[in-house]
This record gives C-alpha cells, structure tokens and sequence, in this order.
C-alpha cells in the first residue's frame, strides 16, 4: 500500500530530524508486510535506493545528470543530496513485520544550510512533477522489491547498488555516536553494512552513520 502527497509539514528523517517537503515536492511511502527478520528487513532499504535511481533515471531521460547512492539511505545527483529514504518497522500479533519505507524527493524545492549540500530536479533544469516521478518509482519499486524477493536476492540487489555507489574507494569518515570511524569505503557486505578498511589495515563493519567523503571526510577525521 502507497501513502503518497506532494507536500508534507510534520515528517521526520533519521534520528528524529525534521523532514518538510514544499508544495511540489514528492513524499512518498510504501507499506510491506515481511515474514523476515528485521536485520533482513533493512536490507530493503537498498532495494528502495535502487528504485529510486531508477525512477530518476527514467523521468529524466537523455538529461545529463548522474545519480548515485550515498550510503545508507541518500540518492545523489552530481554531490547534492536528491532524495532521502528512511525504513521503519513494527511487529504484528501473527509475528510478521510491518514496514514502512519512506522516500523524500527534492522536485521543485530543497533545505539550505544542511551538512549535504542539497538540490532539485527544479534546480537540475529538470520540469518534472511529483505525479510523474511517482508513476515511474511504483514501477520500479515493483521491480526492485520483486528482486529483492523478501532478502533472498540481496546479493543481486547488493551487486546493482554497488554499481551506484558514491564515494566507492574513497576516503570517508563515518560518524557513528561519539566515535569516527575513518578510512576508505571498500565495499558492503551481505547484511548491508559499509566496511571500511582503516589505515592499519583493519576492515570495520558500520551498521549505521554519518557519512563523508572526500575533503569533507579528511575535515571530520581531523
């Protein structure tokens, strides 16, 4: 089931943080009933990243804009954070998991200030309404969650996101908590979680962070 507007005034991203969504904007959400554990269920977010990028790619056409995935939860176009995905999950009385995956998308307006420079497909020269992309993204959603297939297709979920990846082989550094962790982002692996390998030669399994890479990654490791 979708649960879909084109303006939203109270919504929330990760760790609580407001999300606003102007007029013109796409939130949309879809709700899935698993019987998967919920570390498997996370998994879904990437599958979500994947239709998103999809999606995108479809309703921009020959445009010649490059999206990518920022790890765990962004899609980018060019630096600029384009969409922001969020999972959240609640147990039924038969023991199943009720998940809501929640994506954001930037159409005609986005947040200043914020840590990841943000833009629109307004801002890209692209005139494309919320209606549009989400005919295109339930498409592909369909696509990518079939794939996905409830955590049985990872591996190839997890082989078309890597294909996507910002910031692959890259320096970055994570903040997760009080602690950064800092390296170069290797891959990641078959839970979901980004290794990075540090400068001692150690591979560090992260399940969840702020990520930054390049001369923002060498400033937070500073």
């Amino acid at each position: 089931m979708w649960f879909v507007t084109t303006e939203q005034i109270a919504g929330r991203g990760r760790r609580q943080r407001a999300w606003i969504a102007p007029r013109g904007n796409l939130a949309a959400s879809v709700l899935e009933t698993l019987n998967v554990a919920p570390a498997t269920a996370a998994t879904l977010g990437f599958a979500a990243g994947l239709a998103q990028a999809s999606a995108l790619r479809a309703v921009a056409g020959s445009a010649s804009v490059a999206f990518s995935l920022k790890w765990p939860n962004d899609v980018l176009a060019g630096p600029a954070k384009l969409c922001g995905i969020l999972l959240e999950a609640e147990v039924q009385p038969d023991g199943r998991l009720a998940v809501v995956v929640g994506m954001g998308t930037n159409i005609v307006g986005a947040p200043e200030g914020t840590p990841t420079p943000a833009t629109s497909l307004k801002a890209l020269g692209l005139e494309i309404s919320a209606e549009e992309l989400f005919t295109a993204l339930s498409d592909s959603w369909a696509e990518c969650q079939a794939i996905w297939d409830q955590g049985r297709g990872f591996g190839e979920i997890r082989r078309r996101w890597l294909a996507l990846a910002a910031g692959l082989g890259q320096p970055v550094a994570v903040r997760t908590g009080s602690a950064t962790v800092s390296g170069i982002f290797d891959t990641i692996d078959d839970t979901g979680c980004m290794i990075v390998q540090t400068s001692t030669g150690n591979r560090v399994p992260i399940s969840a962070g702020d990520v930054h890479f390049g001369v923002a990654a060498s400033a937070r490791a500073g």
